[in-house]
This record gives C-alpha cells, structure tokens and sequence, in this order.
C-alpha cells in the first residue's frame, strides 16, 4: 500500500517534470523564431541588393559597349546629333575626346554639290494653272485650294517625324526678316511674324550662340531684309547665302559680299547645307552628320513656286529628320533648289502669329526659342486664305 503510495507521487512528479519540460521547449522555440524570421528578411534583403548589383553591372557594360564597342552606329548618332545642337554637345565631349569626334564626323557628312544656282532654270510661267498631273505629289502641290491661291499647307506624316509642307504660289511676296535687337538677342517668330505684317513665317539661318545660351541675336554670314544688308560677316561652314533674287528666284551658293550683290540677292540668309543645286542631291556620307532632330528646309520648283518644310521630332516615338529624309522630301514634291536651315527648337511654322507645328525645348517642354532671321509669306490686300488645314490650332 505505502509502495502503491510512492509509485503514485513518483509518477505525479515525472508527469510535472514533463509538462515543464514541454513549457521549456515552447519558450526555447518562441525565443528562436524571431531569429529565423530576421535570417530570412536579412536574405531577402540580400537578394535585393544583389539583383540590383547585377542589373546595374549589365546596364553599365551595355552602355560602354554602346559608347565604346565595335558596333559604330550608336555612337556615330550620338556624336552627330549632340554636335549639332545648340546646347547639348556636352553628350558628346563628355565621352569623347576632340581626334574621336572630328573622326566622327568626318565619316558622317553632306557633300554639297559645287554649283552656284542657274536662276535662267527657274521658268515663272509655270505657275499658271494646270490640271494635268504626273504624281500624286504634283496634285498636292499644283490641285489648289478653291478659297486659297496665295498657299497651300500639306501635311506630312511619317514613321520619324509629322510636319507641314507649304506651297506658296507667289515668290515675290517671300522675305527675310530679322530681330529688332540684332547683335544683342533673338526674337520669337511670332513676335517677328506680327510686327511684319506676316500671312505666314518659319525660321531662317544659324545664329552665334556665344556660351550656348541661345539669345540669337547674331546671324550667320551675309543677312539681307528687302534689299538692306544687315549683316555681312564671313562664313566658313557647309552651304552659304540662301536668298532670293529681284527676280523673285532661289539662290544657293558660296558668296562674299561682292558676289551677292552682283547676283541682286534681296532677301537671305547663311546657313547648310545645301541639300539640292540644280536638280541635283547632295550625297548623304554615313548619316550626313547631322543627327536626327526637327528640321526646317525651304526650296524652289523650276515653276517657281517655294516650299517650306518644317518637321517635328524629339519624343520617343518621333524623333525628328536627317538629311536623307529632307532631300527625299523635297525631291518628292519637285524641289530644284533647297536648302537646310537652322533646326532643333528653331524649327517653328507661323500661321496668322500662331504656332501650328509643335516645337520642343531642350528641357523636353513643347516651346520655341528667340531667334535671329526667318523667311516670310508678306499679306496683301487681295488676301483670301483658307487656313482649313490648321484651323483648330488657329483657334
């Protein structure tokens, strides 16, 4: 009985014993799982950082092999593109040295042809009306509209780039216009399209643009407005005088003062490159190093009537023209002598003092900037425009 006794409190004293152990081993465990929680966040974070690592890695030997590898296309647009530009040639020299891009840019050029303008090619009675026509790009230009004889604008829509094409019908109501503040700062077009009295404006010729900070106040080489020369500085790079005879013609091509007051210039501008001389193209080396951008072209038909080509670009979708696509453009719709003028933010096309293509800045805001010359569609008393075609950005 007294060994029944014992056998019991032993037995009460195990069983205790096994429940505390039982306590004990769940304490142990909760005090070990905040341990095994924080091993597994500290590897997650781990595995983060080492993906990032990796990504990073990948991305900087992409971009060197980009900048620096064997495939020289990447490279050769960057170079030509920022070299270019007014403000963003910094893309290029920070990878660059001076050898590499004068390198570059040697192997990616327009080679003008080495003609002056025949101005005896260029026939007036062409403008007279026709209904006979060989392409679909003659119709646009020459099937005018009925409420609108003094121009017609045509849209352009492509993969790279939209923009305006404009016919203006009569040549001698072209001009060249200059900044009230010449030798200090630009003008913006539609400032310079009011005070003269203009039906239509686009942007000229370069400017000087001393420590890229884009006043524009100093035009390029020879600029003359209706018959007064207003500037008659040299000029050494690709093109030259861009202008407009007394006969209300074209002319392109390499002059010094004397030269083109022999010629009787009395509208013009300075700048390049020449794109089309004669009817003949100018021959586009590796991507004509001038990158892809907005463009402004102007042009002459042998009939005489004068193109305006503006083109939009910096989004990711469009990013502009090179010289290829202007020629092409141009060739199209029957130019026979054309030229480059300035691009970028420049290019900008004015309807009755409003903006009707869309520039871009270089901070990526859809704006213009001051700038030196443009050329001008003068109004008359005879007026009867249609603005159909741009009548909701009029608005």
């Amino acid at each position: 009985m007294e060994n029944d006794t014992i056998d019991k409190e032993n037995q009460e004293v195990r069983r205790t014993r096994r429940r505390k152990s039982r306590i004990g081993e769940s304490i142990e465990n909760e005090k070990r799982a905040p341990k095994r929680h924080s091993k597994k966040k500290g590897g997650i974070v781990s595995t983060i950082f080492t993906v990032l690592f990796s990504l990073g890695t990948i991305g900087i030997i992409f971009v060197m092999f980009l900048l620096y590898g064997p495939y020289s296309g990447f490279r050769e647009w960057l170079v030509t593109t920022a070299m270019t530009t007014m403000t963003h040639q910094y893309f290029a020299t920070w990878f660059y040295d001076e050898d590499t891009i004068d390198y570059i840019l040697d192997k990616n050029k327009v080679v003008e042809i080495d003609e002056t303008t025949d101005a005896n090619a260029i026939n007036m009675a062409g403008l007279e009306h026709t209904t006979e026509y060989e392409n679909e790009y003659e119709r646009a230009i020459l099937e005018r509209d009925e409420k609108n004889n003094d121009y017609k604008i045509i849209e352009i829509n492509e993969k790279k780039f939209d923009g305006y094409l404009v016919a203006v019908y009569d040549p001698s109501r072209v001009h060249t216009v200059v900044t009230e503040k010449l030798g200090v700062s630009g003008q913006y077009l539609t400032t310079m399209a009011k005070n003269n009295d203009a039906l239509i404006a686009i942007n000229g010729g370069g400017f000087n643009d001393p420590n890229f900070n884009s006043t524009g106040g100093q035009p390029l080489g020879i600029t003359v407005s209706m018959g007064e020369y207003k500037t008659t500085a040299s000029y050494g790079g690709s093109g030259g005088i861009i202008g407009f005879t007394a006969e209300n013609k074209l002319v392109l091509g390499k002059m010094t003062l004397k030269q083109a007051q022999e010629q009787g210039i009395r509208d013009a501008v300075t700048f390049g490159p020449f794109l089309i001389v004669n009817g003949k193209a100018s021959s586009v080396v590796g991507n004509g190093g001038w990158g892809t951008a907005p463009r402004t072209a102007i042009a002459q038909r042998k009939d005489g009537i004068v193109l305006f080509l503006i083109l939009d670009g910096r989004t990711a979708s469009k990013p502009g023209a090179d010289m290829d696509d202007l020629i092409e453009i141009l060739q199209n719709y029957g130019a026979y002598n054309a030229a480059n003028l300035d691009g970028g933010t420049s290019s900008v096309l004015v309807v009755n003092d409003v903006i009707v293509n869309d520039p871009i800045d270089s901070t990526g805001a859809h704006k213009t900037r001051p700038i030196a010359t443009g050329f001008i569609v003068s109004k008359d008393d005879s007026d009867d425009s249609d603005h159909e075609l741009v009548e909701e950005k009029l608005k």
